[in-house]
């Protein structure tokens, strides 16, 4: 793991009146990560990202980028930076092209026309550089979004909802150009979203915040390891076997059961001791399969943040 810190939040804290948006927030994100930044809506995502890009002032606790103070190196750390934050806003009556040449020109990095043909080729645009914006779909404005983002090759990323908008394989385009980012070009990518789905596939790091404070931080991996499965098991004697399962489980807790599958819940460890168990008892087992998603996982973990 590189160790090196590009965003490092310590007890960040943004108030609005008598509304707590972000309560003592802790993160870090750490060179070459895509880190997931999940949460439930109101849950003070979109706050967080204001904050860290300078766009409104936190009411307490401190922001580092790339190892140094936000505050006190504004200019010089936000350089380094691309994002889209909610939805892109462009000059309707230009086209795409003039779009990424006027926002490069102000942001400083007075982009050549070869490298703006390049980021339209990357978010799938390179055909459509002469139209006029206003006559583009939401999810393609959303790609150029992306395009404006990277002209500057900024060494962080962030991206706030990127995939809004688009179709399923737009989606998939936008999920493979991170990877891309990621693997190929060596980008640190911050990315909040709804679509748990999608994160799952391409993050490596996430965290899960709710109420403005951290309910679990770490490896996606291991988070989805380290937790409770979904097992769906196929085999003869349903209703005896499940009857089985729970008087000699105790973590085990059945789901449902028809014709010949049971859905149940248990813990890792549990799963070769059950099929140890239905071997031994001479039960035919035409399928054992224990999942974990994102999904389950972030349910599970807000739910209990409402009790």
């Amino acid at each position: 793991m590189n160790t090196e810190k590009i965003i490092e939040i310590k007890n960040l804290t943004k108030k609005f009146k008598d509304l707590t948006a972000v309560n003592e927030l802790n993160l870090n994100v750490y060179r070459g990560d895509v880190f997931g930044f999940l949460g439930p809506n109101g849950a003070g995502k979109s706050t967080t990202i204001r904050m860290m890009l300078s766009l409104i002032a936190p009411t307490s606790g401190d922001i580092k980028l790339f190892g140094k103070s936000l505050t006190a190196n504004r200019n010089e750390v936000l350089g380094k930076i691309g994002a889209i934050v909610e939805k892109p806003d462009f000059y309707g009556y230009l086209s795409a092209y003039d779009n990424l040449e006027i926002f490069g020109k102000i942001s400083g990095c007075n982009p050549s026309r070869k490298l703006i043909m390049e980021n339209l080729e990357l978010v799938g645009l390179s055909k459509r550089y002469k139209s006029k914006v206003k006559t583009f779909s939401h999810g393609m404005k959303q790609r150029l979004g992306l395009a404006q983002a990277l002209l500057h090759d900024p060494d962080l990323i962030v991206l706030d909802e990127p995939t809004t908008g688009l179709d399923p394989q737009g989606m998939k385009d936008i999920r493979d150009l991170i990877i891309h980012l990621s693997k190929d070009r060596q980008k640190t990518i911050f990315l909040s979203s709804h679509i748990l789905y999608e994160v799952e596939l391409v993050a490596n790091r996430m965290i899960i915040i709710n109420k403005g404070t951290t309910v679990v931080e770490g490896y996606v991996k291991d988070l989805l390891n380290s937790s409770e499965l979904q097992v769906t098991l196929e085999c003869d004697s349903v209703d005896s076997v499940a009857g089985m399962l729970t008087e000699q489980f105790d973590g085990v807790r059945i789901k449902s059961v028809t014709n010949e599958k049971i859905l149940f819940s248990a813990g890792k460890e549990a799963i070769p001791q059950i099929n140890k168990l239905l071997v031994e008892k001479g039960i035919n087992v035409y399928s054992l399969v224990p999942v974990r998603s994102l999904e389950e996982y972030f349910l599970q973990l807000t739910e209990k943040e409402k009790k």
